[in-house]
């Protein structure tokens, strides 16, 4: 439980320099669905950072993977194909919502952007609802 907890915070303690570095040195909000968005349809001048951040997220999975492959052990008892469709559905939500729980959550509720407060809410809510409807009125998944 203990080592769980301290994860957790190393996680969010991690992903927080990891924005400010972002935003103090590229001027730009760390969001990943944002990013990967602008990197698959956006300007071709912003290709190569774009890119590169995302390919840094799948290197550093990759030797994280190899550090700890426990952690990617799915313990959910879902199978891969309805967690490939349910991450399809939170891209499309993320576009839809113009960005992720990363871009809102963490960069845009420590600029106090009264969008993003509202935003996360949103998700958050809407998150506990659809889970507890799957849950108790069609049995799960």
């Amino acid at each position: 439980m203990v080592d769980s907890i301290l994860m957790a915070l190393l996680g969010g303690a991690l992903i927080g320099v990891a924005a400010s570095i972002m935003l103090i040195f590229n001027g730009r909000v760390t969001g990943i669905s944002g990013i990967l968005n602008g990197f698959l349809g956006g300007v071709s001048a912003e290709r190569l950072w774009r890119g590169a951040f995302l390919l840094g997220l799948l290197v550093g999975g990759f030797f994280m993977g190899l550090l700890r492959p426990d952690l990617f052990l799915n313990t959910s008892a879902r199978s891969l194909t309805l967690i490939v469709i349910a991450g399809l559905f939170v891209g499309f939500g993320t576009v839809m919502g113009s960005g992720c729980t990363s871009g809102h959550g963490v960069c845009g509720i420590s600029r106090f952007s009264v969008r993003s407060i509202l935003a996360t809410v949103v998700f958050i809510v809407t998150g506990m609802m659809v889970a507890t409807g799957l849950k108790f009125l069609a049995g799960g998944l």
